[in-house]
């Protein structure tokens, strides 16, 4: 199937590595340029030449060692990507998750934190990118959220509780920008082999006495299909969404987590 992205400009925020990168390389596969980003130059320069390697023509590919908490550089690298291809025409919402917590144990500090990552960074820069969109009657907005939102994870309330708030968010502007030809969705992630999960794993084991891979097995044991996700099966979904093919979904909420969520809807 022809996605039509082919040309198409393309911001993956937070894409140095995991879900971020396995999205940045669907897109560059389908012809899209695309603009990546991320704190630790190494890593960057680490994803571009992943990107190349895996077929990414250099001129279609840009990088900026980016913190998306920083309100002033993430208006710059999306301003300094339209100046270079004309326009952003999908932003990918991504952000490093917030540490795990209990939420009686949640701090002003940790809340405020998670709030300017998992939050207002996304609403920033969606903001940004819109008056682009709208003007050119084309656009996609695609969130990488978490299962959380519809079924809280323990442990993990900044998480749950921003994820949801964007959600919300988005929800709302979905049904304000559709008819501009600008689709708004967010994509409930599930537990994919990344090092943020390894990394979560970990936190579990040093509270349940358990080892990090005896917390992966129970885990996976909880997913119908048993196994973790690949971060390029999420990262398929997300170049669909992102295509011109998805033009009747505005406002979606899609699970992809092989089965694990267990309400209807």
């Amino acid at each position: 199937m022809d996605l039509g992205l082919d040309g198409k400009t393309a911001v993956v925020l937070a894409s140095t590595g995991g879900l971020g990168l396995a999205v940045a390389r669907a897109l560059a596969r389908e012809g899209a340029r695309v603009a990546i980003s991320g704190r630790d130059p190494a890593r960057l320069g680490r994803a571009l030449a992943e990107l190349k390697a895996a077929g990414g023509a250099a001129e279609s590919l840009h990088g900026d060692e980016l913190d998306v908490t920083d309100g002033t550089g993430l208006v710059r690298h999306l301003e300094a990507t339209r100046e270079r291809w004309g326009g952003v025409d999908v932003l990918v919402l991504n952000a490093g998750g917030p540490p795990p917590a209990a939420a009686a144990d949640a701090s002003d500090a940790d809340l405020d934190r998670a709030f300017e990552l998992t939050f207002k960074s996304a609403v920033r820069a969606t903001r940004t990118v819109l008056p682009w969109m709208r003007e050119r009657r084309f656009g996609r907005v695609i969130a990488l959220t978490s299962l959380s939102v519809r079924q809280p994870i323990p442990d993990l309330v900044h998480s749950n509780a921003m994820r949801a708030a964007l959600t919300g968010y988005l929800k709302t502007l979905a049904s304000e920008v559709a008819a501009d030809g600008v689709l708004v969705n967010t994509v409930c992630t599930g537990m994919f082999a990344t090092d943020r999960l390894a990394e979560l794993f970990e936190a579990r084991a040093r509270k349940s006495g358990r080892t990090p891979e005896e917390e992966a097995q129970l885990a996976t044991a909880a997913i119908p299909v048993g196994r973790l996700g690949d971060p390029d099966e999420l990262a398929e979904l997300v170049a669909f969404l992102a295509s011109e093919r998805s033009s009747f979904l505005a406002g979606v909420s899609i699970p992809i987590d092989g089965g694990a969520l267990r309400s209807l809807f």
